[in-house]
């Protein structure tokens, strides 16, 4: 039976631009994580490299991978010496010409519990998603892990209520948004303190709207998507950590710097769950029978 309440790790990191390293780094990171109490750690978007996708380029599918595959093989090691669950986006090579950015979900006996495939794929300047990533196919799902019952969207899903709907309707004790966003230097005076409380505020209302602890992870550090020797043109991206956790009443209860490396610490207890879902009774007061249209793509 999984506890009452259960803490989780949020490695906020920045990433170099060679793989390996960022893989042994978030390691290491997820050891300190564990070391300070952590069960559930979660990674950012796309750890292992620079945020390659600031531009198209049809090399960079070489830094895609299986699942199971080298980066799930070692995080499984680490889980199972640890008694940790991690949560670790990957480039997915699911079959030749066909990739995901992919969430997987590691047990704390090393077992992959499963995968959630991106849904939402933006294609923005400096975001490029849509060269890179088929959308994901396997819906939104919830994994139950030793410690407790959890989400994992990716990112640009978390502007999306609907995804944070039908992942809280599964039983999510904690929905875990691995990202990677920041500031278009030239943009940052004048929009980036909306942006950034833009960001912050739609991931409290996922909480308050479905009753549920909200945990996100951002990377850290300016970036020009540097892989196999090659960048970005242009001034690059500011990613701007502020990682956080929120609790069901949306109340940020941990928060990470803007600037730097850090391990959020922080704890989910599923009874205030129940609490805080009778006094807001949200999930009960839905009209279920009214929602219809919401799968169309516009009402005209």
């Amino acid at each position: 039976m999984a506890p009452e309440v259960f803490r989780i790790g949020l490695v906020q990191m920045s990433c170099t631009p060679n793989p390996d390293e960022n893989l042994e780094r978030a390691i290491a990171q997820v050891r300190q994580a564990a070391d300070r109490g952590a069960q559930v750690i979660c990674l950012p978007e796309l750890f292992r490299t620079q945020y390659f996708c600031q531009r198209e380029d049809a090399e960079l599918f070489g830094l895609a991978e299986p699942v199971p595959g080298p980066t799930t093989e070692r995080l499984s090691e680490v889980a199972r010496q640890e008694k940790v669950a991690v949560i670790a986006s990957v480039f997915e090579k699911r079959a030749a010409g066909v990739y995901h950015n992919t969430a997987t979900v590691i047990d704390a006996d090393g077992s992959l519990l499963g995968i959630y495939r991106k849904m939402h794929i933006p294609d923005d300047p400096l975001y490029y998603e849509k060269f890179y990533f088929a959308p994901g196919d396997l819906g939104y799902r919830a994994f139950d892990t030793s410690f407790g019952r959890i989400g994992a969207l990716v990112c640009w899903d978390q502007w999306y209520p609907e995804g944070a709907r039908i992942t809280a309707l599964q039983g999510a004790h904690a929905i875990f948004y691995p990202t990677a966003i920041g500031w278009h230097p030239v943009e940052k005076q004048e929009y980036g303190a909306a942006q950034h409380d833009a960001w912050r505020t739609i991931q409290r209302a996922h909480a308050i709207a479905n009753g549920v602890y909200v945990a996100v992870v951002n990377r850290v550090g300016h970036e020009h998507g540097n892989v196999n020797g090659k960048s970005a043109p242009g001034e690059g991206l500011e990613f701007w950590g502020s990682s956080f956790l929120c609790d069901p009443f949306g109340a940020v209860v941990a928060e990470a710097g803007a600037e730097h490396e850090e391990i959020l610490i922080g704890e989910v207890d599923v009874r205030k769950l129940e609490e805080v879902r009778r006094n807001w009774p949200f999930l009960r007061d839905r009209r279920i029978d009214s929602y219809g249209s919401i799968t169309q793509r516009f009402i005209d």
